[in-house]
Order: structure tokens, then C-alpha cells, then sequence
């Protein structure tokens, strides 16, 4: 909603953040601290932590460990009927001229196979403040300055704050409810989902909610992703806000998506389904390979997959489907070029994943809510 740099700081304030953000350049040990304004460092060699203090000249610190941060020390204080005074968060991808490491992003919309993100917060009370879920996306693949569009999962709200824009209705993203706000920052655009109570953890499919917002013509799949973030907007305190863990992955090799997502019905009474799972295992993972096959009569137009993971199993990245969870219960669905298996057909996509000593096969399927047996 709010981030570093906004369309209200000056050129020269760009410079300067350009000269002075980078606090170390390799993997953050953990317990760094980083009180400046723009202080950024990495953390498992592949994410970003920004302190990101962009409204306000008080004091912010945050605590890097090698899996998210906490905020030691927020002392700035904003007015509850405007903008927050940071966004210190962590982030997979390209943000104002600074790239993860080993980062495919930008991607364009329709390469996106899957793109997948978990996420666990700690919070506080007696603070005002949001636990924002950021996904930017731009027509061009930037990799600095302000992109088009935003769309902000608000995890936790607390205080007398709201998104930017109206209210203009609610949706199911990632079988949850959110109410749905609208609007602009002057800078770029905003589209933000906003949890009815309080999510402390949550492993998703951020695909789903670039579907939805290309859904509502605020982009299309020419658009670019650009990069994925957890933290907060903080206006009044917040020290002891963390997110504890973060993890993102975007995959590659995917196709435009319908502008409507497929209607999804159970198959009828002359339909049957099998599923064949196959696996290569290592000590501490497995590649699955995973076909659904159609035995009965009639043909699928669009399908979806549940099944439940055993205990320790984490899914880490997925092709040829786009995949909700990444532990316990898992939702595959189809992409657009695999939607349609005919009677005797069958499609296929795989996962990778990794596991604590169990690598079996989940033992029960379904499709489109219906049994199916397994080979």
C-alpha cells in the first residue's frame, strides 16, 4: 500500500536510498540488527530484509534471523487516517532497484506455472498496524521504481486503520473469504484482500490472487510479477512484530490462464477417475510425477485434485498445475492447456518436495470431490 520511495519523496530521496540501503551484501547471520532508514540485507541466499523506515525520521530497528525478523525498536507515530511510517518486510524478487539472489523474477504472468509462498507471523497488541502480504506486478519487467499495480493481503489488522480505496466486495481466494478494497496511493494501483480475523500462518497459492486481480481487468497476463513480500505497516509501536518464517517460490513454463477461472462440478454418475503417483525419493526428499486419468465416460472440462500429504512432507515447487498448499491438504488445479481430459485420457503435472523420513504417497485422492482409485 505504502512503501519505500512513494510518488510524495522526491527524486534526490531516491538517490539517496539507492546509495544507502545495503547493509551487507551476503547471507545475514542471525540476530543482525539494522536500524538504518533503508537498511537492507540477505538471509538464506536467496531473500531480502528491508527495514524500509520511509515515513517517518524516528527510530526503527529489526532483529534479522535467517528465516524473517522482528521489529526491536519502531518509535515514529502516524496519523491513523493516512499512511503508515515504514514497511520493513522480506521479499523474493526485484524492489526499487535491488534484486533477491538467483531471483527468474520478473516473470511475465503468462510463463507462471506456479508461484507459491509460506508464511508465519508474530504479533503484538497495543500497537497499530497490518501484517501485509505484497504482490507487485508492472506491464514492463522493472526492476526499480514503482510498479503499476499492488495487491496487499492484509494477514492481521489492528487499530483504527484501513486499506486504501472501498470496499467493493468480498471473494474466496485460496478457499478463504476476504473482503475486497480498491483504489489508488496516487503512485500505483491497489487491490487489497483483507482477512476477517487474524491468520498467523499460511501456506498459499499467491497465483490465486493474481488470477483474481487479473479477474477484475486490473491486469492482464502480458503483465510482469516482480516481486513477493511479508512484513508490516506499522503507524504506532509494533516492536515485537515478526514474521517468523518466509519462504517463496515462482515457477516457469506455465500459460495464459482463462479470464474466468474454469467452473468445477462433481463428474456425473457415468465418470470415474484414476490416479498414478509416482516418486523418486532422496534422503531428504522426492520428486512426484502424478497423472490423472479419466475412466469414465464423459469429458472433463477443468478438474480439480485434493489429496492430503503425510506428516513432515513440504512441497517446494510444482509444473504443469497450479497447486494450493504445500502441506497437509494440497489443491491442484488444472492450468489452461490441461483443463480438458477425455474419456480414456489423462493429464499429468509434478511437484518437488522435501520430507523428515517419510516419502509415501498420500493414500486417498479425489476429483472434482469424487473418489478416485490409484494404480
Amino acid at each position: 500500500m505504502r512503501r519505500l520511495l512513494r510518488a510524495t519523496l522526491a527524486a534526490g530521496l531516491l538517490a539517496t536510498a539507492a546509495l544507502t540501503a545495503l547493509v551487507t551484501a551476503g547471507p545475514a547471520a542471525a540476530d543482525a540488527e539494522i536500524c538504518e532508514q533503508y537498511g537492507q540485507t540477505t538471509i538464506g541466499g536467496r531473500y531480502i530484509v528491508m527495514n524500509n523506515r520511509w515515513g517517518t525520521s524516528a527510530q526503527q530497528c529489526i532483529d534479522v534471523t535467517s528465516t524473517g525478523f522482528s521489529i526491536t525498536s519502531q518509535q515514529g507515530v502516524g496519523n491513523t487516517s493516512g499512511a503508515p511510517v515504514s514497511y520493513p518486510a522480506v521479499y523474493l524478487g526485484c524492489h526499487y532497484t535491488r534484486c533477491s539472489p538467483g531471483t527468474n523474477l520478473p516473470i511475465r504472468v503468462s510463463d507462471i506455472s506456479s508461484a507459491t509462498s509460506s508464511v508465519s507471523y508474530q504479533y503484538v497488541s497495543g500497537a497499530t498496524y497490518d501484517a501485509a502480504f505484497d504482490i507487485w506486478l508492472d506491464p514492463s519487467p522493472r526492476t526499480d521504481g514503482v510498479n503499476a499495480q499492488e495487491i496487499m493481503i492484509w494477514f492481521n489488522r489492528q487499530g483504527s486503520i484501513q486499506p486504501i480505496g472501498s470496499v467493493v466486495g468480498t471473494a474466496t481466494v485460496g478457499g478463504r473469504t476476504w473482503e475486497v478494497w480498491r483504489g489508488s496511493n496516487g503512485a500505483n494501483a491497489v487491490i487489497s484482500y483483507v482477512a476477517p480475523s487474524p491468520i498467523a500462518s499460511w501456506s498459499f497459492s499467491v497465483l490465486d490472487f493474481i488470477r483474481d486481480t487479473q479477474n477484475r481487468g486490473a491486469i492482464t497476463s502480458s503483465w510482469y510479477l516482480t516481486s513477493i513480500q511479508a512484513g508490516f505497516e506499522p503507524w504506532i509501536g509494533g516492536a515485537g512484530l515478526a514474521v517468523t518464517n518466509f519462504a517463496a517460490a515462482v515457477n516457469g513454463g506455465g500459460s495464459n490462464p482463462p479470464t474466468t477461472p474454469p467452473v468445477t462440478t462433481p463428474p456425473p454418475a457415468s465418470a470415474g477417475c484414476r490416479v498414478t503417483y509416482a516418486t523418486n525419493t532422496w534422503n531428504t526428499g522426492y520428486t512426484a510425477n502424478v497423472t490423472v486419468a479419466n475412466t469414465g465416460s464423459t469429458a472433463l472440462n477443468g478438474w480439480t485434485l485434493g489429496f492430503t500429504l503425510p506428516s513432515g512432507q513440504t512441497i517446494t515447487s510444482s509444473w504443469n498445475a497450479a497447486l494450493t498448499g504445500s502441506s497437509g491438504a494440497v489443491t491442484v488445479r488444472n492450468i489452461a492447456w490441461n483443463g480438458n481430459i477425455p474419456p480414456n485420457g489423462s493429464a499429468s503435472f509434478g511437484f518437488q518436495a522435501t520430507h523428515t523420513g517419510n516419502a509415501a504417497a498420500p493414500t486417498a485422492f479425489t476429483l472434482n470431490g469424487s473418489a478416485c482409485t490409484t494404480a
